[in-house]
């Protein structure tokens, strides 16, 4: 039994509750998660990676701004430290992370979510060889 909420078209929460059907289960099991970590300077290399992740049958989650490659709303006040959460909270929805790890590049908050992931018994791949160990 699950409960959940939904909102209507004019904004109005409705609780409801059901069953999760086997069919459900079953999509959402077929399908590895993997949620892309790196430094947002590598826009092209995350475009690249979520397309050939995508195209093998996954589901990826990816960042939502690039704010080394001139989404510059990143950088108001409280903005960048909210992003950093929420892509923790993506990690806890993923089986595993993909870091894009150009050149060998691992910034802070990259080793953060990787740390964190290996907090979390996710599995973790790099997309150049050179990564953490």
């Amino acid at each position: 039994m699950c409960f959940c909420t939904h909102f209507d078209v004019e904004g109005n929460a409705q609780a409801t509750s059901g069953i999760i059907t086997g069919a459900w289960i079953d999509m959402v099991g077929k399908y590895k998660v993997i949620t892309l970590c790196g430094s947002t300077r590598f826009k092209d290399a995350f475009l690249q990676t979520q397309k050939r992740l995508t195209l093998d049958g996954n589901i990826v989650i990816s960042v939502g701004l690039f704010g080394h490659s001139g989404d510059d709303e990143v950088w108001a006040p409280g903005t960048k430290e909210m992003l950093d959460d929420m892509h923790k909270r993506k990690i806890d929805m993923a089986d595993e992370i993909f870091v894009i790890n150009v050149g060998g590049y691992i910034g802070s908050s990259t080793r953060s979510e990787i740390e964190y992931a290996k907090a979390t018994g996710k599995g973790i791949r790099f997309l150049e060889e050179n990564g953490m160990e």
